[in-house]
């Protein structure tokens, strides 16, 4: 094994009896595998990741279990440090909803040209239509006119305590549809009061809007499966970081909404041909709430 990893040029275990890096590095960033070459980590001088593989020896770096080098910073953002390292340009998909973590991240990585680019640079007012003009610059326009007119209403007009200032077509943005599943197994013996053995839930998934699964469970939410997603599009493939129902519900029920249907199906196989053996059960079950 460890001729095979000389000849990949992977800094495992390796790195650690050198005091030169590899060609090729191993990061662990946040829990997420990284696997890039030593002159894309310093291709920015004077930045953190240069400082490291360039300043520092193997020795100095932390690491993980299986010797890559660990770095406790979120490691979905991860990649897009990464590309930008690696031609110095930044490409974004649409509707990025992250810039701020980003450029906190640029910030944290002493990456002082990409944290400029993540910058805003417009007013408070104009965010929103900053967004929406990299994809039609007509409704940029136009939704620009319309803030300019509320923000003026806004000034001439006194706001009355205790009334509704959202307009109807936000409030309809935020009305939908989440359905939360899981799939769950056990084992039933021929006493059932005594010998029922219950598996804990192993994922808890989401899916719906986009908009609406990161406004209900925020930082909860893993999204790591389907990060790109547009917030007004739906997905699937979102999941949660912990494995208790009932704190889905009570994060739901907090800001609106409520069950409207639930449905669960369930398979029977033995553990052997042996009849007279527990039977092992598995279920999927979803549940479906609703805020109008």
């Amino acid at each position: 094994m460890a001729l095979a990893d000389t000849a990949r040029g992977i800094s495992n275990g390796e790195g650690s009896r050198s005091s030169t890096f590899s060609e090729i590095i191993e990061l662990n960033v946040g829990g997420q595998v990284y696997v890039t070459r030593h002159t894309t980590l310093i291709a920015v001088p004077e930045s953190l990741l240069w400082t490291m593989f360039s300043q520092k020896t193997p020795q100095e770096l932390a690491r993980d279990s299986k010797g890559r080098y660990f770095l406790d910073r979120d490691g979905f953002l991860f990649r897009y440090i990464l590309d930008y390292l690696r031609d110095l340009n930044l490409v974004l998909p649409d509707y990025f909803p992250e810039k701020c973590r980003l450029q906190r991240e640029a910030d944290f990585f002493q990456l002082q040209d990409l944290s400029k680019r993540l910058s805003p640079k417009v007013s408070k007012e104009d965010l929103i239509c900053e967004e929406i003009s990299q994809s039609d610059p007509e409704e940029a326009a136009v939704l620009s006119g319309l803030a300019a007119s509320s923000l003026e209403s806004t000034r001439l007009v006194p706001s009355v305590s205790g009334s509704n200032t959202r307009s109807p077509s936000l409030e309809s943005r935020k009305s939908g549809y989440i359905t939360i599943g899981y799939r769950g197994s056990y084992t039933i013996g021929r006493d059932i009061q005594t010998d029922a053995k219950f598996r804990r839930v192993a994922r808890i998934t989401v899916c719906g809007k986009t908009s609406l699964a990161k406004e209900v469970f925020g930082d909860t939410l893993n999204e790591s499966r389907d990060p790109d997603r547009p917030p007004e599009r739906y997905t699937s493939r979102y999941y949660l970081k912990y494995n208790f129902l009932e704190q889905a519900f009570d994060k739901l029920t907090e800001v609106g909404f409520h069950m409207v249907a639930c449905s669960s199906t369930g398979t029977c196989a033995y553990a052997s041909n042996d009849p007279n053996e527990d039977k092992i059960w598995t279920s999927y079950t979803e549940y479906v709430f609703c805020r109008d």
